[in-house]
């Protein structure tokens, strides 16, 4: 059940404020018997509701009295100072991130082989994104199919979204795809595609007809690749991301030739 100290009042403050409702003007005194809010406590919880514009006093009368402020505009109210601590925390824990993004940094790839796996559609999506942002020189992604089992809209988007943050922070991406894949994407994707990738100097997409599997092989020395559901060929089962700077540069090399040899995409 919903409650006023869910808006952030304290369990007095909040018991203040019912019983201004219920009693109309009155006195501290009176209002401590009526809430059961202690005596010694009371001032300081009018106070602090009347800060919270909660509360109007008469300061004229003697002794003082206090009347509650209508609900919706008292909740409004709470709810206003809400959306305030939030921006302002918002605005403080990007401020930390970007702080210790420079302070905690990674350690250079070693050469032993490491990989990973997720299975799911959420679990593989999430992967995929993940690995595209760790990218810091160059994406090279090859697309053949979508799966099914894919909010394709929503992927689509995350991926065109991470792609372009990537392309922002100086990554070089070289993106192969079949061509009837093209007629596929969604229409956002393509609108983001075709305004904000395709423009960037750093940004190459090529279609051919000679590409089988999806994979991303990131900064030469990890591939991730999407790995078909063996019994219905337009689902995946599953990710694996596989660190290993001798396969990746083995895939690199199938991967060159058909490059040069695929049709720039014109959007």
């Amino acid at each position: 059940m919903a409650s006023l100290r869910d808006l952030g009042l304290s369990e007095y403050e909040a018991r203040a404020y019912r019983a201004l409702l219920t009693t109309g003007p009155t006195t501290a005194k009176e209002l401590s018997g009526v809430s059961d809010v202690p005596m010694g406590r009371i001032y300081d919880v009018l106070n602090s509701i009347e800060q919270y514009n909660l509360v109007r006093s008469q300061s004229a009368s003697r002794p003082k009295k206090y009347v509650a402020v209508e609900p919706e505009t008292a909740l409004n109210r709470l709810l206003e100072d809400k959306k305030r601590e939030l921006t302002e925390k918002e605005s403080q824990y990007e401020t930390i991130v970007s702080e210790l993004v420079g302070e905690l940094d990674a350690t250079e790839p070693v050469d032993e082989r490491f990989w990973t796996a997720a299975v799911g559609p959420g679990e593989t999506a999430d992967l995929l994104v993940e690995r595209i942002a760790a990218a810091d020189a160059r994406i090279e992604m090859v697309a053949s199919t979508l799966s099914q089992q894919f909010d394709v809209d929503d992927l689509g988007e995350r991926v065109a979204a991470e792609l372009e943050r990537a392309l922002d922070r100086g990554v070089e991406i070289s993106l192969l795809m079949r061509p009837r894949l093209v007629d596929d994407l969604p229409a956002s994707v393509g609108r983001r595609y075709r305004t904000v990738l395709s423009p960037h100097d750093r940004f190459d997409c090529r279609t051919s007809d000679d590409v089988s599997g999806s994979f991303t092989i990131i900064d030469d020395h990890e591939v991730v690749i999407e790995v078909a559901h063996p019994l219905r060929e337009a689902d995946s089962l599953a990710m694996i991301d596989l660190k290993d700077r001798e396969f990746a540069g083995d895939v690199r090399e199938e991967f060159a030739p058909r490059w040069e040899e695929a049709t720039p995409l014109s959007f």
